[in-house]
């Protein structure tokens, strides 16, 4: 197969061409400029175009001056429009296996793959090939099959987790935890939710990964000022569940402490060990004194109720007195990076 580059201006888009990807354009665009020309277009003898207009507007996009090209030289005037179309309609036909499109992306995370159209779907959404029970769907879709009522504790049953005194030697963020050849390190969860939601769409699958790091520190779901109650509620519910379920698996796991406004003591802490190995971030923290002043009413009454006996802490220090606890920091990787740029 022979590659001729050619002069965007010598290309003749099909006039006939009844393929409408206008949409697509800025997402090939995307993919180009990240990767390179790597497809080529197909023409036919005279330039017209058999297979790739998306690209070839996307080239225009990207005020490329050339672009590859291979010849359909050996083809009969209507095999050439057969292909036209047949190369279309195959294309509809392709699905995506989500938990193993969930994993490669996973492995992934410096690259940003909402440039290139995807809209990361969560695995339950997925339409099941076989009828089954609503219900049944509904239990997966909420992890409720995990619940186990004697094991929860306060007005909203929170999972219970039980003391871990672990200390790990560092932290790393989740959405390094896939591409790593680390084990000498625990998992943190301080980073954006959409990074480890598909912990909670399929818990399952990720605790073999975790389970060769040192510990994790529960997901930490955010509890936003602008968020009402009843969602900080749940959030609170999903990192105790997922940090409950974790535990079954044999992993060392130390709870994340998160609060809100007052309002959110009356569940924030509920399920969480007393007189044991707690975490909490920093992150933020010296911006506003507001958001300091939210940050030191959570840590005041957490060791109020809970008396922990150290405190792994993500993030820099604060003017804050622990009293008699131990307190062990952990660096911001991230901005650590961001700082040596």
């Amino acid at each position: 197969m022979d590659i001729h580059m050619l002069k965007i201006t010598e290309l003749v888009p099909y006039e006939k061409n009844p393929r409408k990807n206008k949409e697509a354009v800025k997402y090939v665009a995307e993919s180009i400029k990240e990767f390179g020309f790597k497809q080529p277009i197909i023409i036919d003898k005279k330039n017209v175009i058999v297979c790739g207009h998306t690209r070839l507007e996307a080239a225009k996009k990207l005020k490329l001056k050339e672009v590859p090209c291979v010849i359909a030289d050996d083809l009969t005037e209507e095999q050439i429009r057969a292909y036209r179309l047949a190369d279309n309609k195959v294309s509809e036909y392709s699905e995506w296996d989500f938990e193993l499109l969930d994993f490669e992306i996973g492995e992934m995370p410096d690259i940003d793959f909402s440039k290139f159209g995807f809209d990361f779907p969560d695995i339950e959404d997925e339409e099941p090939k076989e009828t089954v029970n609503e219900r049944e769907r509904t239990f997966d879709a909420y992890n409720l099959r995990e619940y186990d009522e004697t094991q929860t504790e306060g007005k909203y049953n929170m999972p219970i987790l039980l003391p871990c005194n672990y200390v790990p030697d560092d932290l790393i963020g989740f959405n390094y935890a896939l591409s790593t050849d680390r084990t000498d390190t625990g998992i943190h969860f301080y980073i954006d939710d959409y990074q480890f939601e598909r912990i909670w769409n399929s818990p399952e699958m990720y605790m073999e990964k975790l389970q060769k790091f040192q510990c994790i520190l529960t997901l930490d779901f955010s509890l936003y000022t602008e968020m009402p109650i009843a969602m900080q509620i749940w959030n609170t519910y999903r990192s105790r569940l997922i940090g409950q379920i974790a535990q079954r698996y044999g992993i060392n796991v130390i709870p994340t402490v998160s609060w809100c406004r007052e309002e959110s003591f009356d569940f924030c802490f509920d399920g969480l060990p007393k007189n044991a190995t707690l975490s909490i971030s920093t992150i933020g923290v010296k911006r506003e004194d507001y958001n300091f002043g939210l940050w030191k009413a959570g840590v005041d009454e957490m060791i109020k109720r809970l008396k922990p006996k150290r405190l792994l802490i993500y993030g820099g220090e604060v003017e804050y007195d622990y009293g008699k606890i131990e307190v062990f920091y952990y660096k911001n990787h991230v901005t650590d990076r961001m700082k040596e740029k």
